[in-house]
């Protein structure tokens, strides 16, 4: 006996999938989980506060009840669940940010996924005219909610990779592409002993200064600005990319290792912070998470998710040997390699 929905039914689920994507990205664009916050309201209440259609509103949070995010009270009121309360903003665990990403802009290149496989080139720049990059660099708000959903998966990596690897061996970290400076100040704030560089675009790095000095790190941590494409700063024993390469297509990213190898000395360390592709797909969460994020980057970027094997390939490209992946909790490899 099976709870297993029969086979059509499972389709047709996976097909209408997006009609909680999109419910998730209404809620989180009318802040309802910060008004849940103290305890249940009417829908009622919450279109007066989010000035929307009241009976609309309550059929949408409905169909969030019947997915966990919210519940349903006996006198009609929402509340929410463990779930539904990440949707909260400025919380440990929140995933507003990520959820107005994905079911925002990322949502709409997705919708000319057909584009990416009928060409191999990224939706995202048939859809907006421009490549993701140049995107953020116009659309500051739209940025400043990137580098806060990638902030947001970032602090629990950071955890994951100062847990799981050794960085007591060093004295300079570069963070390269580093964004607002997330993962370098969770490896700081576990090594006393270690300084670092967050090198970022100059629009990203004017953002990273103050979440520094909050943390108060600013004396252990410079932040210097750059293109990586066309040099990257000498002067660290350890070079990190989080999330960099995969955003590349192969020669592109060897573009951007062979700028870490220019400056690194002969005993240095390159650790790459990505998701390793499984050798087999299967019907598994990990290979749903890989494949998908595999996929996004070809909507989004061009880029790709990598195996080992084909880490390795590029990073012999690059002029660097695999020495070993070390898993984490948090879904991604510490890619360790050294200069050949």
């Amino acid at each position: 006996m099976t709870d297993d929905p029969p086979p059509p039914i499972a389709l047709f689920r996976m097909a209408s999938g997006f009609y909680v994507s999109r419910a998730l990205y209404v809620a989180a664009r009318l802040g309802i989980a910060d008004l849940l916050a103290r305890g249940p309201r009417s829908h009622d209440e919450l279109a007066k506060v989010t000035s929307t259609h009241a009976p609309s509103l309550r059929r949408v949070l409905r169909l969030l009840v019947s997915v966990a995010v919210l519940t349903e009270e006996a006198d009609g009121r929402f509340a929410l669940t463990p779930i539904g309360a990440c949707l909260q903003t400025n919380i440990a665990g929140s995933m507003h940010a990520a959820v107005l990403l994905f079911g925002g802009i990322t949502d709409k290149a997705w919708g000319d996924l057909l584009y990416s496989v009928e060409t191999g080139n990224p939706a995202f720049h048939h859809v907006f005219g421009m490549d993701s990059f140049s995107y953020m660099a116009q659309h500051p708000d739209e940025a400043a909610n990137f580098d806060k959903a990638m902030s947001d998966f970032t602090r629990q990596i950071a955890i994951g990779v100062a847990a799981n690897y050794d960085f007591s061996p060093f004295h300079t970290i570069v963070d390269v592409g580093g964004g607002e400076g997330t993962l370098l100040a969770g490896i700081l704030a576990a090594n006393p002993n270690l300084r670092g560089i967050l090198f970022e675009q100059p629009h990203v790095a004017e953002r990273a200064k103050e979440p520094i000095r909050t943390a108060g790190l600013a004396a252990r941590c410079a932040v210097m600005t750059g293109d990586f494409f066309l040099a990257v700063p000498a002067g660290g024993d350890v070079y990190i990319l989080k999330h960099v390469i995969h955003d590349w297509d192969d020669e592109r990213a060897t573009a951007i290792l062979q700028n870490c190898r220019k400056v690194m000395g002969p005993t240095g360390k390159l650790l790459i912070v990505e998701g390793v592709y499984p050798l087999r797909i299967e019907p598994s969460d990990e290979s749903r998470g890989a494949a998908s994020n595999d996929v996004n980057m070809l909507v989004c970027t061009g880029g790709r998710q990598r195996s080992e094997p084909e880490f390795r390939s590029l990073l012999d490209g690059a002029g660097f040997r695999l020495t070993r992946i070390i898993p984490t909790p948090a879904r991604v490899g510490v890619i360790e390699s050294v200069c050949m």
